[in-house]
């Protein structure tokens, strides 16, 4: 836990960050987890996990723009995206933060953006997921999808649940009864005792209650875990529940469990790969070591092979 806190504590630095991301070795290794900083890098990467079996959602990576241009820029960016992918017929769509959007210089401006880059999905028949962020930002990130769906009757955009926070559970019966195809995930965020459970177990356990009920009654629900335990619990509720393997599947992060995403598809699963790109990636990486400290093993290897 003590290490947990101290990799999101240092995901949030802006001097780490600015040490980090002008270090000489900090893009090899973050290439690991990263697909590249450019769309090109990206779409190679999706096009080389299409051939492998994976599904792939591309996420741009930023957040917490402070400024209106920037926030325009990346709306265009995805929006290029989303026709990039369409027009190379990849198997993939497109995940995204609002606050990357300017959630936190206009509520409205950030909504608009996402509607633009949802629109330009339904052109293509391409699905678009709300990535979510610390509890600071879950409602309104709620409220905003709702806005789309129900209102301007996006059905082509999804949200994230996080297993950590308490609410969680309405969260998701309020998805299952909208049909809103909902990715479940454990949370990567720093996050107080009086809103997130802080025991790992008390985690574990509320996102197998949480998977249950999305399997049985939800809308093709994403489980986006690397744990093998979960992941076999999961495949043996489904089969005893005669759950078919064509409605739901497993997420993965890019460049993590390469073995067992294969193993899966092996086995006739639906596997999905996360692809983050771009130049903004010291606070993913964080976050994925984070989640993961054996994660930081592979970093101080490299480290002392440099």
């Amino acid at each position: 836990m003590l290490m947990r806190n101290g990799l999101l504590w240092m995901a949030g630095n802006p001097l780490l960050r600015r040490q980090v991301t002008h270090s000489r070795l900090a893009r090899p290794l973050a290439r690991r987890f990263v697909a590249g900083e450019t769309m090109e890098q990206a779409l190679e990467v999706t096009a080389d996990l299409n051939a492998q079996g994976a599904h792939v959602t591309l996420d741009y990576l930023g957040e917490n723009v402070t400024s209106a241009d920037e926030a325009a820029a990346v709306r265009d960016t995805y929006i290029r995206l989303v026709h990039a992918i369409a027009e190379r017929a990849l198997d993939g769509n497109v995940s995204l933060k609002l606050t990357a959007l300017g959630l936190d210089i206009s509520r409205d401006l950030a909504r608009d953006h996402l509607r633009a880059i949802v629109e330009a999905g339904q052109q293509h028949g391409l699905f678009v997921r709300i990535d979510m962020e610390g509890s600071d930002y879950t409602q309104v990130t709620l409220d905003l999808f709702e806005e789309l769906y129900l209102g301007a009757g996006l059905k082509n955009v999804g949200i994230v649940i996080q297993s950590y926070l308490y609410r969680s559970a309405a969260d998701i019966d309020r998805a299952i009864e909208l049909g809103a195809r909902v990715r479940l995930c454990k949370g990567a965020y720093k996050e107080p005792p009086t809103i997130a459970y802080p025991r790992k177990a008390d985690v574990d356990r509320n996102y197998i209650k949480l998977a249950e009920r999305l399997l049985l009654h939800g809308n093709y629900p994403a489980l986006a875990t690397h744990d093998a335990a979960i992941i076999d619990w999961a495949r043996g509720f489904a089969r005893d529940h005669q759950i078919g393997r064509e409605r739901f599947e497993f997420q993965f992060l890019y460049g993590v469990r390469r073995d067992l995403q294969q193993q899966l598809i092996a086995d006739g699963y639906n596997v999905r790969v996360y692809v983050p790109y771009g130049e903004a990636w010291y606070p993913y990486l964080m976050r994925r070591l984070a989640e993961r400290p054996a994660n930081l093993l592979f970093i101080l290897k490299a480290l002392r092979h440099a």
